[in-house]
C-alpha cells in the first residue's frame, strides 16, 4: 500500500461576505487513519498550513474508510499584507479554493 503523502483533505467550504474563507469540512489525518469530517476554522486551517502540514482537496470515496479522491493542494500565500487560501492561481488577490463545493 502507497504511503498516504498528505495530513488532511477539503471536503467544502464556507465563506463569508468578504470573500475570505469562514470555515471548511475537513478530514485530518490521526496517525494512519483519518478523522471522521469535522468543521475547521480559517485560523485552524491556516496554523496546519504554517506548521508545514499539507492539506488537500477532494473528497471521500463511499464506503472505502479512508480513502480519498484529492484534487489539488491548497496553499497559504501572503498578498498585500493578508493570508489566502488558494489552490491554483497562485497571484489569486482572495481566497478560492477551486472545484471545491461551497456550503
Amino acid at each position: 500500500m502507497a504511503k498516504i503523502k498528505y495530513d488532511g483533505v477539503v471536503e467544502a467550504a464556507h465563506y463569508s461576505p468578504d470573500g475570505k474563507i469562514k470555515w471548511v469540512r475537513a478530514y485530518l489525518r490521526r496517525g494512519a487513519t483519518f478523522s471522521d469530517h469535522q468543521i475547521i476554522d480559517r485560523e485552524t486551517l491556516v496554523e496546519n498550513l504554517k506548521s508545514g502540514k499539507k492539506i488537500m482537496t477532494g473528497k471521500r470515496i463511499p464506503l472505502l474508510a479512508g480513502t480519498f479522491e484529492v484534487q489539488k493542494p491548497v496553499h497559504l500565500l501572503e498578498k498585500n499584507g493578508k493570508q489566502v487560501l488558494v489552490t491554483g492561481d497562485l497571484n489569486a488577490d482572495q481566497d478560492l479554493l477551486e472545484s471545491v463545493p461551497v456550503i
